[in-house]
């Protein structure tokens, strides 16, 4: 995978165009053979009335990074990828910048998979703990 780590980005990048993905401006910037990471910036946009990142907002980064992990780590070009389950624990809160979701597959059934995604600030200190199930579809 790390040979073709570049093209695999652009194509990660390239299938957010037109969904919450572009919406929320969730860019994927590394891919590895146990971790796929992407970044969303914290603005307005994606804050709650009271100024700072909302959970939701938090929870679709997650989703977003864990089903393209598990897409891409499949390799199956066939399958689809839903997820069927999260939970998450924010632990701290972000008013601005950039937090960065990093998914690590847990376990690479051939239909279930299970997901633990950290996101992160800049500073690299734990915003939200995310736990991610999903299935794929053949």
């Amino acid at each position: 995978m790390i040979e073709n780590k570049l093209t695999l980005l652009d194509a990660c990048n390239n299938m957010c165009r037109g969904t919450l993905m572009e919406t929320l401006e969730i860019e994927f910037i590394d891919i590895s053979d146990s971790e796929v990471v992407a970044k969303m910036p914290v603005t307005p946009k994606v804050h709650q009335p009271d100024g700072i990142l909302h959970g939701g907002a938090t929870l679709a980064l997650a989703e977003s990074v864990g089903s393209a992990g598990a897409f891409l780590f499949l390799n199956d070009a066939n399958t689809q990828v839903r997820g069927i389950e999260i939970s998450g624990n924010h632990v701290k809160s972000v008013k601005d910048g950039f937090v960065f979701a990093k998914a690590k597959m847990v376990h690479k059934g051939r239909t279930i998979q299970l997901w633990h995604i950290d996101i992160v600030n800049e500073k690299e200190e734990l915003i939200s703990f995310v736990k991610l199930t999903t299935i794929s579809i053949h």
